[in-house]
């Protein structure tokens, strides 16, 4: 039996919620605590969940010494302080993503994070899930010859429409950062987590004055590019493709990713389906639990500077655009 860790879930909407089932099939956490700033919120949370703990006040949380990891999935603009204060709690964050604001944010929580010596990880959930980590096997092994372009898509219509959180810009709502993290993420992954020598972007404002849809093309230097989109009332395809000069990985739906096919020059297609435990949200769980076991205080899957430079990246396209949240 692996060591139990004690979680506490700050936040109680969907994103929450999802992660909060992810937990409980993942081995060895314990879902301990619910706060949120609406303490009726929490509670209802816990009982949903079975937590023990509920919580109407942050600090309280954090005093309570059996909490080893904070999952923080409130609005964008709250990561920053949230996260700031629990680290120098010595609590573990998991914070979900996009990590925050802006660049400059990002670097007082990493800065934080180290000077306590305190783990802290971007909750790029899907990175996680066994299709793209067989990817990674399969890029690792050269099985398509070098990479040289990626065409990755995420875009759905918003179910609630512009009253939704996705489309306000006092919580740091757009296309590019609540959809698109997700194809910058990818590209990054690929091209070994560098910033994009050159970008050229497209940004479309709806009426709320949020980014609404997101195209870019970003160069990673000689023939490496990657063709990157996301939107907020636009379904698309959205799937990944990773072209390289052998062949190239489908990665179909790959933010909810199922499956993997590879697929290499002269050969038949080999289709890669494995049994998916819970929603996919478990195996991030199960990678921070492992680290914090092992003493480690990043995560090698989603190291805190390659989540700089994705922030960077988003960071470059925003102003291309003379695009900023308010309060920046």
């Amino acid at each position: 039996m692996k060591k139990p860790i004690n979680w506490a879930l700050a936040g109680t909407g969907g994103i929450t919620r999802r992660f909060a089932v992810g937990l409980r099939a993942a081995e060895g956490a314990k879902l301990a605590a619910a706060v949120s700033r609406s303490r009726e919120n929490a509670e209802k949370l816990a009982a949903d969940f079975g937590m023990e703990k509920a919580y109407g006040d942050y600090d309280a949380m954090l005093g309570d010494s059996s909490i080893d990891a904070v999952y923080i999935g409130t609005p964008h603009t709250t990561h920053k302080e949230l996260t700031i204060r629990a680290l120098k709690a010595k609590k573990a964050v998991l914070c979900e993503k996009p990590f925050c604001i802006n660049a400059q944010d990002l670097r007082e929580m990493i800065k934080t994070a180290r000077e306590n010596d305190t783990f802290l990880m971007e909750a790029m959930w899907n990175r996680f899930v066994p299709p793209l980590v067989k990817t990674r096997a399969w890029l690792a092994d050269g099985l398509i010859g070098e990479v040289r372009m990626i065409d990755a898509k995420f875009g759905f219509s918003s179910p609630r429409g512009i009253e939704s959180r996705l489309f306000n810009l006092e919580l740091g709502g757009g296309a590019l950062l609540d959809a698109g993290v997700y194809p910058i993420s990818l590209a990054s992954m690929v091209f070994g987590g560098g910033r994009p020598e050159k970008i050229s972007s497209l940004l479309y404002f709806g009426e709320s004055g949020a980014d609404y849809e997101f195209t870019g093309i970003m160069s990673y230097g000689g023939p490496r590019m990657a063709m990157v989109s996301a939107a907020l009332c636009t379904p698309m395809v959205n799937d990944g493709w990773i072209y390289g000069a052998q062949g190239k990985i489908h990665l179909p739906g790959f933010v909810f990713s199922h499956a993997a096919e590879l697929l290499i020059d002269g050969r038949p297609p080999y289709h890669y389906e494995p049994d998916f435990i819970s929603n996919g949200y478990n195996y991030e769980a199960e990678a921070v639990m492992d680290c914090l076991r092992e003493g480690k205080t990043e995560c090698p899957v989603m190291p805190l500077d390659e989540s700089l430079a994705i922030m960077e990246t988003m960071d470059g396209i925003r102003a291309q655009w003379n695009f900023t949240y308010p309060g920046e």
